[in-house]
């Protein structure tokens, strides 16, 4: 069984919340994917908490609120969904839009972030593309943590060869052996493992994207914060983040962040 080192925080958040359930929540429980860089992934300071740039938008989101946030780490990926499926966490802050989320989660509209999923080739690749058509005869690779929009899995799973395998690190790996043509991987999320593997130099990003698929935030059913006040107050905070600019800064500082942290010796503690 994964530990859940978050356990401590979570009990010392539970009586704030608890008692304000009728009302105004002013602290809030979030978890997450807990290994996408940038956008989040644990701490290498404090892994019961997570950091990224979905983490820095939702720190001055709720600051704008007057809400205190915990963002924690909840465990892989399905972990973090249960917890915050059970309640035991308030909200997951990169839900993909599914319906059987629905039963349990509500979302907030529009998408916290909108991922461009952009075709990786290698350098010298010749092949031509400019939409999704253009990949049919050659073979891809995609992670199986990638969050595609349903629309384009279908399409995927009707015209296009895709091999689909555990993480990022081997999908790349086959692209530059020249055992697939290209990988679908997003803008950032392929940025950063490009510079982990020492691959930026040997692989390119076609700029079209062929899918752009929105991540929410989503507050589960079972949450004592989950109320009207805070769903508005949060869509309307949506609403406002693409004309901030705080997303495109908080995106940029944090590829820093995951770069500098990769530089770091092993055992090197970072400032």
């Amino acid at each position: 069984m994964e530990l859940r080192p978050w356990t401590v925080l979570l009990a010392l958040s539970l009586l704030p919340t608890v008692s304000l359930a009728a009302g105004k929540c002013d602290r809030l429980v979030i978890t997450g994917s807990p290994d996408a860089p940038p956008y989040l992934w644990r701490d290498p300071q404090d892994p019961t908490h997570l950091i990224g740039a979905t983490a820095d938008m939702l720190q001055q989101v709720a600051k704008d609120l007057g809400v205190k946030i915990d963002l924690l780490y909840g465990g892989k990926r399905s972990l973090a969904l249960e917890e915050v499926r059970s309640g035991r966490m308030d909200i997951l802050a990169d839900a993909p839009l599914t319906l059987d989320a629905l039963d349990s989660l509500d979302y907030i509209h529009p998408a916290l972030v909108q991922t461009d999923y952009l075709v990786w080739t290698r350098k010298d690749s010749s092949l031509a593309y400019s939409q999704a058509s253009d990949l049919q005869g050659h073979k891809g690779a995609v992670s199986e943590r990638a969050r595609l929009s349903r629309d384009f899995e279908t399409l995927a799973a009707q015209q296009l060869t895709l091999q689909r395998l555990p993480s990022l690190t081997p999908a790349f790996q086959k692209l530059l052996l020249g055992e697939v043509d290209y990988v679908l991987a997003g803008r950032y999320s392929g940025m950063a493992m490009a510079q982990t593997l020492g691959m930026s130099n040997d692989l390119v990003a076609r700029e079209i994207p062929i899918d752009q698929p929105g991540l929410y935030l989503a507050i589960s059913h079972n949450s004592a914060c989950n109320d009207p006040w805070l769903r508005g107050q949060l869509a309307k905070k949506m609403t406002e983040l693409p004309a901030s600019g705080l997303a495109e800064t908080a995106l940029q500082s944090n590829l820093e962040r995951w770069k500098a942290q990769l530089q770091q010796p092993v055992g090197t503690p970072t400032k």
